[in-house]
């Protein structure tokens, strides 16, 4: 299926929702229904338009983890405690990292969406097969706050605006703006310790010309380690 392109200003838009998947059935997931260009304030009234509320998963993408077992693990104990129902699982649309969450998050039977700086249009980053809806934010970063200001990027203040209840599993940066200011706004968060994949970040550094790392927890753990639920616990059943 060939996604459509739109661009929404600040008219709401309606995200249908998919067809409920049993929890145990693998889900045949082709890739987003539907790809929407529209800024914060259009994507806060698209998720009010479902009546839905919204659980976000942050966490590394291009870093990868070292345990993906221990994040799918994670993952699911999330998912268990929310009614597929009355949930949209959100995450940033792509598929490496943390996008593992949206096929099972899919096979329990929820809807997924995704949101993500246009970058990612630019740059043909590819999204995870399972997200149904992908919102773009006209974006020149990918997100967290500008440099050099404590203002979040149109896409992170998207991510905050929108969502009900976060869970960061590991993560860098961005993931570590995005949850302080979610708490800062007086949502739930919850932090689940993760290390990045070390062999990538060592590749990495090794391009850069700088010494191996030896600390692969990024830097959302210090920022979130300890001052907030550690096991994330549902509202929804």
């Amino acid at each position: 299926m060939n996604p459509r392109w739109r661009y929404v200003g600040m008219a709401a838009i309606i995200v249908t929702a998919s067809p409920a998947v049993p929890a145990i059935a693998a889900p045949s997931c082709s890739g987003p229904l539907e790809i929407v260009e529209a800024r914060p304030a259009a994507i806060k009234a698209a998720v009010l338009s479902t009546g839905k509320t919204v659980l976000t998963f942050s966490g590394y993408s291009g870093a990868e983890y070292e345990d993906p077992a221990a994040l799918r693990a994670a993952v699911v104990a999330v998912l268990e405690g929310h009614d597929p129902a009355g949930t949209l699982v959100n995450i940033g649309a792509t598929q490496v990292g943390i996008g593992a969450a949206y096929e099972l998050a899919k096979g329990r039977g929820f809807s997924t969406m995704g949101i993500v700086s246009s970058l990612a249009r630019d740059e043909q980053v590819p999204f995870a097969p399972c997200v149904d809806v992908v919102f773009l934010v006209p974006d020149t970063i990918w997100g967290g706050r500008w440099p050099g200001t404590r203002h979040l990027s149109p896409t992170s203040a998207a991510m905050v605006d929108t969502g009900a209840e976060f869970v960061a599993i590991g993560g860098g940066e961005v993931t570590r703006d995005e949850m302080l200011a979610a708490r800062q706004a007086g949502k739930p968060v919850h932090y689940v310790p993760a290390d990045m994949s070390h062999a990538i970040a060592r590749r990495k550094a090794t391009a850069k010309g700088m010494p191996a790392p030896t600390d692969f927890k990024g830097a959302a753990h210090s920022a979130l380690a300890g001052k907030g639920p550690q096991i994330p616990s549902g509202r929804g059943k």
